[in-house]
């Protein structure tokens, strides 16, 4: 019987095998490269200057895109450059990431919009990559003229200017975006909505001030944060709320305005504030549903709330006369009523409720009255990742007696020991001298910084450890507001921040923090690098979150120990920043060890946003 022959050859079988295997091995790297490292994958190409020359004249298309390192006797290794990211992550906000969500497949309820609240990379899966600005980035406009206008290519998102053109929230103009300072029940303007309000309450003069009573409000569901930047001239700060939602960007156009504002929701969790912090909540028509859950979301306005403290309320819901909208209105007022809230006012499209100066009404509450009074241990001032509670927090037996907070009216309520000093074991006298010492590292601050800034150079300021909130104090004359953040897992000095008149957020810095890329021009960080350093935290991670939230041309002023400040120091060439000065603190009451450490964030563009913005 004749044997068929094999139609291949053995060795040719074997080569036609091996050539398959590398080209499926090759498809694969490709892919999980694309998949793993798209972070980096463009910017990291080439990195440029902005400015009158570039950072060395030369393309460099064959830079790695790994971080490259020297090694450090002392500090180990230190790294000589850091990877950029992509232009897809200019805009990234690490533990509001929507993608990371989906990636981990994290199971949150949507209804109560957990997926809005944060929820944080781990370490290994941070990006550790410089954030690049869009294509066509520019110096922001100054403040004031910022209020009504910023550039187009800062925040190239004019979505809203369509979605919103009835209503007036902003215009597309040429290079630059305006904001005519419409809102959604606010056609007309901002301005006259708040004498309008102002005129509902009779406070003097149609200002919503009165005569330095109110101080500090909350926008909830600000939009771009018109209303807030207009009480600015009221002499009011707001602190204006708003999710990374589909209404995307809101709270990168306020800040861009250099009006104050934080990306946050009313979910799950507690504001990030501490009891008793405002005296004016506002919605207009902000959507949220405020009889969910029995009610918890306003019972959280109710603890953010000081005594005696309003909530205005302008929706379809508190004027429209269909069956819908008046049943949502009774039942929110029944609501209102066992909270023993009050109708102040209402008036055509707006509704304000005042809230009550003392226990007395919720002690005469029929037993079993829902929603209930909060067990006495449940600490009201605890706001950082506490879940929200469908409970009324009564007043301590001093604000009862007092019939209110107790707070002097602005400004002298800046510089005047406030009531809850107490609670923390803190005397006047403390305070008074903690007032003190802030001015006087101010004064020198500036002494320093006198010769490289213009009048406008800083209106987002940051303070990373805030303690009594003095340093921002001490800003006072100067026409910049400051976003005063408070360590959660230290004294809960946030609340007497408040009680100043001034706005502030609860923060771990282990984490990164709840805004977009490039929103403060000047950010101070107290002894915070060695309280992180004890902590076992990363002085890397820090310093690239700090480069993430601080604008190009911005500045970053470091007081604490020298020797964390030449760490620092070494991380200059990688982060593209620059050396100012480096001084001795020349207070004694820091120890001789410290230093002032100023330094300025340079502007750069990768050659990819050069090519697009050519």
């Amino acid at each position: 019987m004749t044997r068929v022959r094999a139609d291949v050859n053995p060795k040719n079988r074997l080569i036609t095998w091996i050539i398959v295997l590398v080209f499926c091995c090759g498809c694969f790297y490709a892919y999980t490269r694309s998949r793993s490292s798209s972070a980096v994958e463009y910017g990291s190409k080439s990195l440029r200057k902005f400015g009158s020359s570039y950072w060395s004249g030369e393309d460099d298309t064959n830079a790695d895109s790994s971080t490259r390192i020297e090694e450090d006797a002392d500090d180990g290794f230190i790294p000589k450059s850091f990877p950029v990211c992509d232009d897809r992550h200019s805009e990234i906000i690490p533990c509001l990431d929507r993608n990371l969500i989906y990636q981990t497949r994290l199971k949150l309820d949507l209804s109560v919009m957990e997926h809005y609240e944060r929820h944080c990379p781990l370490p290994e899966k941070r990006y550790n990559c410089l954030i690049p600005p869009p294509p066509g980035y520019r110096v922001s406009i100054k403040w004031p003229k910022s209020r009504d206008k910023i550039w187009k290519a800062n925040i190239p998102h004019t979505h809203l200017a369509t979605e919103k053109s009835d209503q007036r929230w902003m215009a597309v103009r040429g290079d630059k975006i305006v904001f005519p300072g419409g809102g959604t029940h606010f056609y007309y303007g901002a301005d006259k909505y708040l004498a309008s309000m102002a005129n509902m309450l009779n406070f003097p003069n149609n200002i919503m001030s009165n005569e330095g009573n109110v101080r500090t409000a909350f926008d909830a569901g600000c939009g771009v944060a018109s209303f807030g930047g207009y009480l600015l001239s009221h002499d009011i700060l707001t602190m204006s709320v708003a999710p990374n939602d589909a209404h995307q960007n809101q709270i990168q156009f306020a800040l861009e305005r250099g009006i104050p504002a934080y990306l946050g929701v009313l979910g799950t969790k507690r504001l990030p504030y501490p009891s008793r912090s405002f005296e004016l909540a506002h919605c207009s028509r902000c959507r949220i549903d405020w009889l969910q859950r029995n009610g918890i979301l306003l019972l959280e306005l109710d603890r953010i709330l000081r005594p005696g403290g309003y909530f205005a309320f302008s929706s379809p819901e508190a004027y429209a006369q269909d069956d819908e909208d008046l049943r949502i209105f009774r039942a929110m007022s029944s609501l209102f009523e066992r909270m023993c809230w009050k109708i102040a006012v209402k008036r055509d499209q707006t509704v304000i409720w005042v809230k009550p100066l003392t226990n007395d009404c919720y002690m005469q509450r029929e037993p079993g009255t829902l929603p209930p009074m909060c067990r006495s241990d449940v600490d009201p001032d605890a706001a950082w990742g506490v879940p929200m509670e469908a409970c009324i927090s009564p007043y301590t037996n001093q604000v009862h007696r007092a019939k209110g907070s107790g707070l002097v009216p602005w400004p002298a309520r800046l510089t005047t020991p406030p009531p809850r000093l107490s609670e923390l074991g803190y005397s006047d006298d403390m305070f008074v001298k903690d007032t003190e010492l802030w001015q006087q590292r101010v004064e020198h601050y500036w002494t320093i910084f006198s010769p490289h800034l213009k009048p406008d150079t800083f209106r987002n300021v940051m303070d990373m450890k805030a303690n009594l909130g003095s340093f921002a104090a001490a800003l006072n004359n100067k026409d910049v507001w400051v976003m005063n953040v408070v360590p959660e897992d230290g004294p809960n000095t946030l609340k007497i921040v408040y009680d100043r008149g001034l706005l502030g957020t609860l923060h771990n810095w282990c984490e990164s923090y709840s805004t977009y890329p490039r929103t403060y021009d000047l950010i101070h960080a107290w002894t915070l690098f060695s309280d992180i350093e004890k902590k076992g935290c990363s002085i890397a991670d820090l310093l690239l979150e700090v480069d993430r939230i601080l604008r190009p041309k911005g500045y970053f002023i470091y007081n604490d120990k020298r020797s964390i400040a030449e760490v620092i120091k070494k991380y200059l060439g990688a982060l593209h920043w620059e050396e100012v000065a480096m001084v001795d603190s020349q207070l004694v009451e820091q120890d001789e060890d410290d230093v002032v450490f100023i330094i300025e964030k340079k502007m750069w563009l990768t050659s990819e946003s050069l090519k697009e913005s050519e």
